[in-house]
Order: C-alpha cells, then sequence, then structure tokens
C-alpha cells in the first residue's frame, strides 16, 4: 500500500464541513489521504482513527484520517461529495476517537445531507 498526502480533497472536506456546519469536526485534526494498492475492490473510502488507549499513551487528542481508495478516482464529483459527507458522518459529536456507525450513517441520511450541502454551497 502507497499513502500520499490528499490536498484537493482536505480543501473539499473544509468546504462541506462549513457548509453543512458540522461543527464538531476539529480540521485540523481531520487529514485526507490518498491511498494505492489496496486489495479490495469495493471500498470506496475509510475513516480511521487513533483509539483512546493509544491517546492516553501518546498523551494526544483523537485524530482521524480519511482514505481514498483508486476507486473515488472514477467517481463523478457529485458522488465523491457523498462520500465525503458518508466519511465525516462517521465522526461523532464528541469527536473523542470513536466512530458513528452504520445505522446513523446510512444512505437516507447522506442523501438528506447532501441536499442540504447542494441547497447551501454557493455557487
Amino acid at each position: 500500500m502507497k499513502y500520499e498526502y490528499a490536498p484537493d480533497l482536505q480543501e473539499r472536506m473544509k468546504e462541506i464541513i462549513s457548509v453543512l456546519e458540522m461543527n464538531h469536526i476539529d480540521v485540523e485534526r481531520v487529514q485526507c489521504l490518498r491511498s494505492f494498492g489496496s486489495s479490495t475492490r469495493r471500498t470506496i473510502a475509510r475513516c480511521h482513527t487513533i483509539g483512546k488507549v493509544m491517546q492516553l499513551a501518546m498523551k494526544t487528542k483523537a485524530h482521524y484520517a480519511i482514505e481514498f481508495l483508486e476507486l473515488f478516482e472514477r467517481m463523478s464529483r457529485e458522488e465523491q461529495d457523498k462520500v465525503i459527507i458518508h466519511e465525516l458522518m462517521h465522526i461523532p459529536k464528541t469527536f473523542g476517537g470513536g466512530f458513528r456507525q452504520h445505522d446513523f450513517v446510512c444512505d437516507k441520511n447522506v442523501e438528506i445531507m447532501h441536499e442540504m450541502f447542494r441547497s447551501l454551497k454557493r455557487p
């Protein structure tokens, strides 16, 4: 696996957070990365974090990484926005190193957030 920073996706993520007022997300502690060489065929993106035990051991606060796999690049911009929203929705209001599960981060809720983003986004 190879990873690289994705500054273009970082900016898109920041715009989505701002427009949707996802104020619980500390953008300084979320990093967007592209990955290459995964053997998975269906995964588009993944959200990673440092567990609470490691946070304590490292004397640090929670940090999140959103990994975008090669399949992401072949999607339309609109579908990419939905994927970014989906991954951001996994980050809980506590921003403590946990995740919101797919009972909340589901297609219905992603669609609602995406429609809100589209309606509020500046042209």
